[in-house]
């Protein structure tokens, strides 16, 4: 559990810039859910920057406040020039995202590259399957996790799946998310939840991440637009229904009471829309005067 002292140096550290000293209700609440510590930004909120000036946006993410990334590819650099670009920003990364079919095909130099950004999670956000995920696409994509998770771990690392909302169809262990993690071996395979896409594929975010207490060591953190609904499965949703963080219908205090109880270790926002730049700072100030 973090303490009020680490929790104070943490956020002086990480979001200084934002940092006006909440109520004590609020780091009582904080204590129990160690946010601030732990928060970071994945780095495909900024995509559209990171294409055009990887050194400018990296320095305008560090400005905002954040010390924490989660990387979403290299952007044209090689992995020693992105880790430079990094350091030279003042960001850590401690994980990254991965393609599943690089990770099937070439997994040691997959493992060779996040290790040379620092990370110790790896994640593959994606299952390529045609027309409705299947318990079958299930079952195989299980397999292969089982195989990386047992070579991410015999290279130092931890691998992690990332839901995309189209595993929350019914399916014999109760939903095809269900079938991933009751056919997966619990010591090397965990995963990152969405909490925009767990609700829009039609499950409550809080207890997903109940239902599998230390399996979820890695959270997104992302809201959804109040008023929209979504067809269960759904794994697709306009980017302008990714709002600033409490302003739309995801119950956080549900979610990160969860996340507390799961062990969860780092949480990033990722933020979708064309305003992401206008919204990050809203997003932070809810997230530093955070009320249970």
């Amino acid at each position: 559990m973090t303490t009020r002292r680490d929790f104070v140096t943490s956020m002086a550290a990480g979001v200084g810039a934002l940092a006006l000293a909440p109520s004590a209700r609020s780091w009582a609440a904080l204590a129990k859910v160690p946010i601030m510590d732990r928060l970071g930004l994945q780095l495909w909120s900024v995509r559209d920057s990171m294409r055009e000036d990887v050194a400018g946006t990296l320095a305008r993410v560090q400005a905002l406040g954040f010390r924490e990334i989660e990387a979403a590819g290299l952007w044209g650099q090689t992995a020693e020039e992105f880790r430079a670009s990094l350091d030279k920003a003042g960001l850590r990364c401690q994980s990254a995202h991965m393609g599943l079919d690089r990770l099937k095909d070439d997994a040691a130099s997959g493992f060779a590259e996040v290790t040379t950004l620092g990370a110790k999670h790896i994640v593959s956000p994606w299952i390529a399957h045609e027309g409705a995920f299947t318990r079958e696409d299930a079952l195989k994509a299980a397999e292969s996790f089982n195989t990386i998770g047992a070579g991410a771990k015999a290279a130092g690392l931890r691998f992690s799946y990332h839901c995309h909302g189209y595993e929350f169809v019914p399916s014999d262990e109760g939903t095809l998310f269900d079938t991933l993690a009751q056919n997966t071996d619990p010591e090397n395979v965990r995963f990152q939840i969405d909490v925009f896409w767990a609700k829009a594929g039609g499950v409550d975010p809080a207890a997903l991440i109940a239902a599998y207490p230390g399996r979820m060591p890695l959270l997104h953190i992302k809201d959804m637009q109040k008023g929209v609904d979504f067809p269960v499965g759904t794994s697709g949703a306009p980017h302008e229904t990714n709002v600033p963080v409490g302003t739309g219908q995801i119950d956080w205090s549900g979610v990160f009471q969860a996340a507390a109880a799961s062990s969860t270790e780092l949480f990033y926002i990722e933020d979708e829309s064309p305003s992401v730049w206008e919204q990050l700072p809203q997003t932070l100030e809810y997230l530093r005067s955070f009320k249970a």
